[in-house]
């Protein structure tokens, strides 16, 4: 089944999570590319905010309140892009919370309020987006996972759990659409270690602020594989060469993998910054003051990602394949020793 996509200039996207982070950083890239925008999120100030921004640079852009974890909420952010815009072409959902705690110092309702809002609500924006996407004949629907999608970093078993139910609904619902024959693109974009404000507003029991195990890229470089997705039918792809690597050492060598982690991944994760659990932080309510792209790490960041770049540019990566194959190819003609003619 062949699938294809509007270009961005001529699209209505939906980005839900946008007032700061990954999802911020999206909605203003599409709006500075011609996308009509609705940014959604729980702060209707902050919304407000933002759509006057993208207003100001000349993009056009609506704002829709909801909470991610009321279906009905969801669904009538939906309604509203229709409503204004008359179509959905994209929905963008990178609404998301943090937790930094071992698992015997959680709560229940902690647990609870992870899982609410990584994975349920990002099937609440499924159920919302789906019947409009498959209305229309064709659309992406495209879920911001994470590179914790494949690996499990200790410290934050309900992101984690969060993040590979996520893979896994998404690969399930991609093959019942696959199934009906829809061209409506499922699209999974695992982001690395992502310089974004997650790491002010999660609430935290390590004692410490958390940090994301380095390197760190820049909030830039998951948002342009989102604006990739939108326009280019691709099933999943990783932001940052980090994460890719982080996986394909978990999947070849477990075992060393996880040692490391065992060992590294607590202290890589705790900044020197004392905050506790009684700290201000986002996982029930809206933070204000955190209402932009990037977090504290910018000075330590990558910009670019080589490996996300060659995600993006397919017939380059096929020229460097071949290269690679014919330079192998040479290199063992010439290891070849020639034949004397003697026995």
């Amino acid at each position: 089944m062949r699938r294809s996509l509007k270009p961005i200039e001529e699209q209505v996207v939906v980005v839900f999570g946008a007032t700061s982070g990954i999802g911020r950083e999206a909605a203003c890239r599409l709006a500075r590319r011609g996308a009509r925008v609705v940014v959604a999120a729980r702060s209707e100030t902050a919304l407000n905010t933002l759509a006057e921004e993208l207003r100001r640079e000349g993009g056009e852009a609506t704002a829709a309140a909801a909470e991610v974890t009321e279906p009905e909420q969801v669904q009538a952010v939906a309604e509203h892009a229709v409503a204004t815009y008359g179509r959905l072409d994209t929905w963008v959902h990178a609404a998301g919370v943090g937790l930094w705690a071992s698992f015997a110092q959680m709560t229940p309702k902690e647990w609870q309020r992870v899982i609410e809002v990584n994975l349920n609500g990002a099937v609440y924006g499924a159920m919302a987006a789906l019947p409009h996407l498959k209305r229309e004949g064709r659309g992406a629907l495209i879920h911001v996972s994470s590179a914790e999608a494949r690996l499990a970093l200790p410290l934050q078993t309900a992101y984690a759990a969060s993040k590979h139910g996520l893979s896994g609904f998404l690969k399930a619902l991609r093959l019942e659409l696959e199934h009906e024959g829809l061209a409506v693109q499922v699209t999974e974009v695992m982001p690395s270690a992502i310089n974004t404000p997650l790491f002010d507003k999660a609430r935290t029991h390590i004692g410490t602020k958390p940090v994301p195990m380095r390197p760190f890229y820049q909030p830039s470089v998951a948002a342009e594989a989102i604006l990739y997705a939108a326009a280019h039918p691709i099933d999943e792809i990783t932001a940052g060469g980090a994460g890719r690597a982080g996986m394909l050492l978990q999947q070849a060598a477990p075992s060393l993998m996880n040692g490391f982690l065992r060992t590294a991944a607590f202290p890589l994760q705790r900044t020197k910054e004392p905050k506790g659990p009684d700290a201000p932080d986002n996982l029930f309510q809206h933070l204000e003051g955190y209402d932009r792209s990037e977090g504290d790490f910018t000075g330590e960041s990558r910009a670019t990602s080589f490996y996300t770049w060659l995600s993006m540019h397919p017939r380059v990566r096929q020229i460097l394949a071949a290269a690679a194959v014919g330079a192998a190819a040479v290199l063992a003609g010439r290891g070849r020793r020639p034949e004397s003619g003697h026995r």
